[in-house]
């Protein structure tokens, strides 16, 4: 039996839990200290580069909008955050994948906290999607390929430009 490796499953396997259907997903901007709280995504793109995201996730049926971003926040993250106001609306489409994204403003609960890589419950210890957490700075953004970053990332230069909203459909 063979030790797990991230690249030892297929991307399409991946992402096979979100084709053919339309995914409503609800994601947090949490700006500390100039840098914006970001998780990396294995699986999107080619060559294994990661594709940064703000943290968040599906919205389940009988659950608001807010308490799904807690969830999928303290899964993802492990740290508590408060919702603030909406930010972001961003449409995806391509031939198998389809979302609605909504973002807001979040803040942590406990100023002190520390956010750590946590894992998503709908994927398997050896099919989770998220490889990496870190806080990024827009000029880091700047200096990464455009494709490795969410389309609400790619314009921002400085942390003020998180809280700037905007619509963007395909």
């Amino acid at each position: 039996m063979s030790e797990f490796t991230p690249s030892a499953i297929p991307a399409e396997s991946l992402l096979s839990a979100y084709t053919g259907q339309v995914r409503v997903r609800v994601c947090g901007m949490l700006v500390h200290e100039g840098a914006l709280l970001l998780t990396a995504h294995r699986g999107m793109l080619a060559d294994e580069q990661p594709f940064w995201s703000p943290p968040g996730g599906g919205w389940q049926f009988g659950e608001t909008i807010q308490d799904c971003l807690k969830r999928e926040f303290l899964e993802e993250t492990g740290v508590k955050v408060t919702v603030g106001r909406f930010l972001h609306l961003h449409e995806f489409k391509n031939d198998t994948l389809q979302a609605l994204e909504l973002f807001f403003e979040v803040k942590l609960e406990d100023e002190t906290a520390i956010p750590s890589l946590g894992s998503d419950p709908e994927h398997a210890a050896d099919a989770q999607l998220l490889t990496e957490l870190a806080f990024l700075t827009p000029r880091q953004l700047v200096g990464m390929s455009v494709l490795q970053l969410h389309p609400v990332l790619r314009h921002v230069i400085s942390p003020d430009d998180v809280y700037i909203p905007h619509i963007q459909f395909c």
